[in-house]
């Protein structure tokens, strides 16, 4: 799914998800942040649409970056868990 990742700062990196869990989500970007960096995820979740998701950048690779989720509601836990299942099914 498309992703729009933000910094406090402004700066925004439109990225594609390719695996996501209940913890985090790798976005695949040829512009990498650095590990710490607070980020605010935008995507639309399946059963839930529009969100935003806070995180940190954890984790670097070659063909992009991991963020581990920060604080998330109820209703994106639950989205989230969706997609999870759903892509395990596949």
């Amino acid at each position: 799914m498309a992703v729009r990742v933000e910094t406090p700062s402004g700066q925004v990196v439109l990225v594609q998800s390719r695996d996501i869990s209940q913890g985090g989500i790798f976005l695949i970007s040829e512009q990498v942040l650095p590990v710490g960096t607070e980020v605010s995820l935008a995507l639309d979740l399946p059963g839930h649409g529009p969100c935003k998701i806070p995180g940190y950048v954890r984790w670097l690779k070659a063909e992009g970056f991991g963020v581990q989720f920060g604080l998330l509601g109820a209703r994106e836990t639950h989205a989230i868990g969706k997609v999870v299942r759903t892509a395990q099914a596949s």
